[in-house]
């Protein structure tokens, strides 16, 4: 059975801080680069943050940049997201998701390399 399954979602004020996690079973995550996604009530989803086999290559979406931090321990088997100083647009259920990547190859967020998706976790900034 393949399965991701995030956590670390809740409710949090604005300027406040989650970790998420995403913990992968049935099958090794050193293959794969992972990227985490959001998606708010009638909204597209978009890419927050892609991370490549080998962890040394990041990508983020310009509106987190400087706030969160993606990162992996494959040791683990898990990857997270760190988010600090978050606010209300950042509200929204978030997904891990993994795809088959070369080992050299950089990071990308397009939806459709994505073939294994967590449940989602929902994260809600709000006062």
């Amino acid at each position: 059975q393949l399965q991701l399954v995030e956590s670390g979602g809740g409710l949090v004020q604005p300027g406040g801080s989650l970790r998420l996690s995403c913990q992968a079973s049935g099958f090794t995550l050193d293959y794969y680069a992972i990227g985490w996604f959001r998606q708010a009530p009638g909204k597209e989803r978009e890419g927050v943050s892609c991370i490549n086999r080998s962890g040394g290559s990041t990508n983020y979406l310009d509106s987190v940049k400087g706030r969160f931090t993606i990162s992996r321990d494959n040791a683990k088997n898990t990857v997270y997201l760190q988010m600090n100083s978050l606010k209300p647009e950042d509200t929204a259920v978030y997904y891990c998701a993994v795809y088959v990547s070369p080992v050299r190859a950089m990071c990308v967020m397009r939806t459709i390399l994505y073939t294994y998706w967590g449940q989602g976790t929902q994260v809600t900034v709000s006062s």
